[in-house]
């Protein structure tokens, strides 16, 4: 029994909070809302090291670790390891399949697509990137957004077609879980299951960390359904006490519950005594250098590989200008 126990206790590990949110990252909203939904006991905590990584979210249990970009991420991990299964119920009913599927390509598609191309950026900052330095975080951020460009195929020829396809297919995707839900207390089985903490993961984020001119966001707010189920959830989920919660937050953690309150990342109290640095600090300062160093050079590498590859096809476009076929 006392190993049982030991197993239960979890520690999910994403992006900060903010927004009014436990955390902001929108990969990591859905396991939080799983692990909730399923009353496993979890401690919250927060990685700043590693902006870019795709680990991120993780759950850690003892030695066990369930990776985001392994096995499917971090839901499907849990499930199939014997931690937590809320679907045990519904993996053959192919509504739910479908459903599901929906919110993982549709949604998923919509959500990074606003984020990092339909937009300004500010929102990918604040998650990902105001712990940087400016330039750094600016210089991750464009690569990022190459990448996702890669993702979704999008290019210069088909950005608006692709764009239309994107909020078009949401659209489809919002109309179709409203009608699913009604006026149900969850989608399938009047229980939780992934689709709902993957659903409310992709709602919170759309409704509180997307500017108010989001298209995304508008599309959602046209179901008031989906935005009634939303809010119930976060009031249950997310904006309730700690102690009468099946989660709870480490010390690591600003509050996810009160957006004004002041942030454990704010810059030091000016009225705060200086003290002489531990090693353990200086060693960790040392890393947090090295990491900055590697992945600025990481870049800039990434950069010129980029504008070498974009002279080539230039250089080759001239070349068959200029080719003599007599």
């Amino acid at each position: 029994m006392e190993e049982a126990n030991e197993r239960e206790k979890l520690t999910l590990v994403t992006r900060k909070s903010c927004f009014g949110l436990p955390t902001s990252c929108p990969n990591c909203l859905p396991v939080y809302v799983y692990l909730k939904f399923s009353a496993t006991p979890f401690d919250l905590d927060f990685n700043l090291n590693n902006p870019d990584s795709d680990q991120i979210p993780y759950v850690e249990s003892g030695t066990y670790v369930a990776y985001n970009n392994e096995k499917g991420g971090v839901i499907r991990s849990l499930s199939e390891d014997g931690f937590v299964d809320l679907d045990s119920q519904v993996r053959g009913i192919p509504e739910w399949i479908s459903a599901k599927a929906m919110v993982d390509s549709w949604l998923a598609d919509a959500t990074i697509y606003e984020l990092w191309v339909g937009s300004d950026g500010t929102s990918a900052h604040k998650i990902y990137y105001s712990d940087l330095p400016w330039p750094l975080g600016k210089i991750l951020y464009l690569k990022q957004v190459h990448v996702v460009k890669q993702i979704l195929g999008i290019t210069k020829e088909n950005a608006e077609r692709r764009e239309e396809e994107i909020y078009r297919n949401a659209n489809d995707a919002f109309s179709a879980l409203s009608t699913r839900l009604g006026e149900q207390a969850y989608f399938f089985e009047n229980r939780p299951t992934s689709l709902d903490a993957v659903f409310l993961g992709h709602a919170l984020f759309t409704l509180y960390a997307l500017p108010e001119t989001s298209v995304l966001r508008s599309k959602l707010l046209e179901h008031d359904n989906l935005v009634r189920y939303t809010e119930k959830y976060k009031s249950e989920l997310v904006d309730s006490s700690g102690s009468s919660s099946s989660g709870t937050h480490s010390q690591s953690d600003p509050s996810s519950s009160v957006p004004r309150r002041p942030s454990q990342w704010s810059s030091k109290p000016k009225s705060k005594p200086k003290r002489e640095k531990t090693e353990e600090e200086k060693k960790f300062r040392r890393r947090a250098k090295y990491f900055l160093v590697t992945q600025l050079v990481a870049v800039l590498v990434f950069l010129s590989l980029l504008g070498g590859s974009d002279a080539a096809e230039v250089e080759l476009d001239e070349d068959d200008d200029g080719a003599d076929y007599d």
